[in-house]
């Protein structure tokens, strides 16, 4: 399948039925006009995020469209059942003896193999899919300061000894790493993320022919750091995420590429320079998304859109030609 350089992202919104009915719109019209990549995630708006992704995944061919979703945050609740986050861990979690309470860091982050595989039972359920595309630990750099980079990377390696597990079973077709701060932050920082790294371990799992194929972090105007900052090490070289995904054979899917709205206004008053530089894009989002998915190395550009007048906006920029990364570079230099 040949993916879209733009995805549709859902984790912006109340948890509420209204708010369903409009994801489920807009990803319809986002598989309408030639968008065929969804992201989302267990714990997005409590669980309804996925469902809404279901709803409308029920009139779109299977071969048509390409799931990513994510495990790690608690929901603490499921959306459906009016109870306490504490009655809802016991029943759902610490009582089927899924996840304990010691086995949670910092009350609000788990990615032990019992409860991966909880959540991507959920999330096929959800989604109304036997297999899914694209399986992500999210946020495992949530864990490093508190673990020290041995213990994560114990951690990691088990988590990544389930997900090769939910390959061989036909649940999902690959893995990766969804993140935030880190694969942005530099190697000294505490949250930091070492590609190569997390290669070596999933090498040390499945070989070469591992299945962590993907990984996911924001990039956008104001958080250039995967195009701009050289945060990574590959063969003792320095460079930047981008570069460092392509020597290592990763695919990467960028999220926040308007950062929730909040870089437009900051883009607004400079909107006479930027149309030069963005032919084509008659708003400041659909600048937003052309820095983002022209960046070298970006496969997807992923944008939160949950209402459809946001996906035909929006949609105008696959159909541009990418920015070159010297305009790209000179931009982030003015």
């Amino acid at each position: 399948m040949q993916l879209s350089s733009l995805g549709l992202g859902t984790y912006l919104g109340h948890p509420d039925g209204d708010t369903d009915a409009r994801y489920t719109e807009a990803a319809l019209a986002f598989s309408v006009v030639g968008g065929n990549v969804f992201d989302t995630a267990a714990n997005y708006r409590g669980g309804h995020s996925e469902r809404a992704l279901g709803a409308a995944f029920q009139a779109v061919p299977r071969d048509g469209f390409f799931i990513s979703t994510k495990a790690g945050y608690l929901p603490m609740g499921d959306g459906v059942t009016e109870e306490s986050q504490q009655a809802w861990f016991q029943r759902v979690l610490a009582g089927p003896g899924i996840l304990s309470a010691r086995e949670v860091m910092d009350g609000c982050h788990a990615i032990t193999p019992k409860y991966l595989a909880h959540q991507l039972e959920l999330s096929r359920g959800a989604l109304g899919v036997e297999c899914i595309d694209l399986f992500h630990l999210h946020n495992p750099e949530h864990q490093r300061p508190e673990l020290g980079p041995d213990a994560f990377d114990a951690v990691i390696l088990k988590a990544f000894e389930a997900c090769e597990g939910f390959v061989q079973q036909g649940r999902i077709k690959a893995f990766g790493c969804a993140t935030w701060n880190g694969f942005r932050v530099p190697p000294e920082a505490a949250e930091h993320l070492s590609l190569e790294n997390l290669v070596g371990l999933a090498e040390k799992v499945g070989g070469k022919d591992h299945h962590f194929r993907w990984i996911q972090l924001p990039l956008n105007l104001a958080m250039p750091e995967a195009f701009a900052a050289p945060t990574q090490v590959i063969g003792g070289q320095a460079m930047t995420l981008l570069q460092a995904a392509q020597a290592a054979g990763i695919q990467v899917q960028t999220s926040a590429s308007i950062m929730q709205a909040r870089i437009l206004k900051q883009m607004e008053s400079q909107r006479g320079e930027l149309e030069k530089v963005f032919p084509g894009c008659a708003t400041t989002p659909q600048m937003a998304l052309q820095f983002t998915r022209s960046c070298p190395g970006v496969a997807t550009a992923l944008c939160g859109m949950s209402r459809k007048a946001h996906v035909l906006e929006n949609a105008v920029v696959m159909n541009l030609p990418k920015v070159s990364e010297s305009i790209l570079k000179g931009l982030l230099h003015s």
